[in-house]
């Protein structure tokens, strides 16, 4: 098998189940926003589907070291088929109240906490090291697939909603995707499986990882900047996005304009920074860019920009945000020892996505008082996180890089991420 089928299989897979995810994180909000009327029922629904995902990366870990990442990502994708295929079908025979939607989506949470994991934590620094890819630009690769991902699914989202005229026949789309990505991880992703470390005692592999993240200035603080910023974000597109296109705009679509321009700006910009990544500083754009592209967008809707103008910022904002991510991966890929990927990646997750049901939470409660004052306070906030980066010297440890591998190690099967 060719050394970088691992790598191109996990692409694959990722996008094909990210194009899907996005679908449905859209029409799932709209969904219980026209049923019910209600934005903090719609909060509720999206917090549901985070505790468990949470849960899921603080745990997991252990668990995916001893079982093997590769295994755990096949049965997570293969139930989340079915579970996420229950929905619309019950919806359609008129079964699916809110209390079980509510459950389902717990569910689906908890596969998806494990799926990503396994993906990210497990596979994706082997598949990496077997390839030759140099890690930075491997990284940018994976935000590339899903930026696009995450582009065609926000485009198609609306439109296929008012096609199909409920939201809930979107989540098959959904299902299905989970399904071709379970078949295309067992089929090319094949990388090495378990490890002597899989004896350890779950505690002791689980305190393995906690104290890696005590012991890391910068890793630590950049999971706790994106507990804050990811608590908004979520907030901001499964509650006061939805509110902002039913209240202004008058349709789903307008979920789209949001969405769209965002996602464009950040594929394109993602294009450039694949060819650069390597030869860049590290910390002035993962700096500066969380900052022009966070707190901006919350004002303009707030105060009621045109649509051309949020158009033009949604660019703006994609192009700044486009090597955030591949940052954020390349600096806990390289400075975490192999041994304790899977752990530290899946507790540092559950950290930076703990805060994402509070975040529907808190969005759909200040969202009965105003779709106004809610983009407001969250703004100012995301404000407040995104200047971290500018105070502590630890923040420019981003910019130190590994010293380039030699041949041999880039094309074995474990190296030290």
């Amino acid at each position: 098998m060719n050394r970088r089928a691992p790598l191109a299989g996990l692409l694959v897979a990722s996008t094909l189940s990210l194009l899907g995810s996005r679908m449905t994180m859209i029409a799932l909000p709209w969904l219980v926003l026209v049923t019910t009327g209600s934005a903090a029922k719609t909060g509720l629904v999206g917090a549901a589907e985070l505790v468990p995902y949470v849960l899921a990366c603080a745990l997991g870990g252990p668990v995916i070291d001893k079982v093997g990442g590769r295994r755990i990502s096949v049965v997570a994708d293969l139930l989340s088929l079915f579970v996420i295929g229950a929905i619309p079908l019950l919806h359609g025979s008129g079964r699916l109240g809110l209390p079980l939607l509510t459950l389902l989506v717990a569910v689906a949470g908890l596969l998806r906490g494990f799926g990503d994991t396994a993906k990210r934590g497990a596979m994706f620094p082997q598949a990496v090291a077997k390839s030759g890819v140099e890690m930075t630009r491997a990284a940018t690769l994976v935000d590339g697939t899903s930026r696009a991902a995450g582009l065609i699914g926000g485009i198609l989202a609306g439109p296929l909603i008012v096609w199909l005229g409920d939201a809930a026949e979107v989540l098959l789309l959904d299902a299905v995707s989970f399904g071709l990505c379970a078949v295309i991880v067992g089929l090319l992703v094949r990388v090495p499986g378990k490890a002597d470390r899989a004896a350890e005692p779950y505690g002791v592999a689980l305190r393995g990882g906690l104290a890696y993240l005590r012991g890391d200035r910068l890793v630590l603080g950049l999971i706790l900047m994106l507990f804050v910023t990811n608590m908004l974000d979520q907030g901001f597109s499964a509650v006061l996005v939805p509110l902002w296109a039913r209240d202004i705009f008058g349709t789903p679509a307008g979920i789209g304009l949001v969405g769209g321009s965002f996602g464009l700006g950040a594929v394109l910009g993602n294009i450039a920074f694949s060819f650069l990544a390597p030869k860049l500083p590290r910390w002035a754009l993962f700096a500066v860019g969380f900052l022009i592209a966070g707190a901006p967008r919350y004002f303009f809707l707030a105060f009621g920009a045109p649509g051309w103008a949020i158009v033009v910022l949604g660019l703006v904002d994609g192009l700044a945000i486009a090597a955030v991510n591949p940052i954020l991966s390349a600096v806990m890929y390289e400075r975490v020892p192999e041994h304790l990927q899977a752990r530290v990646q899946g507790l540092g997750s559950a950290v930076a996505f703990a805060g994402m049901p509070l975040g529907a939470l808190m969005a759909g409660w200040l969202g009965e008082y105003g779709t106004e004052l809610a983009l407001m306070v969250c703004g100012l906030t995301y404000l407040v996180a995104t200047i971290a980066p500018f105070i502590g010297k630890f923040w420019r440890e981003m910019d130190r890089r590994p010293a380039p591998a030699t041949e041999p190690a880039a094309s074995s099967e474990l190296v030290t991420a």
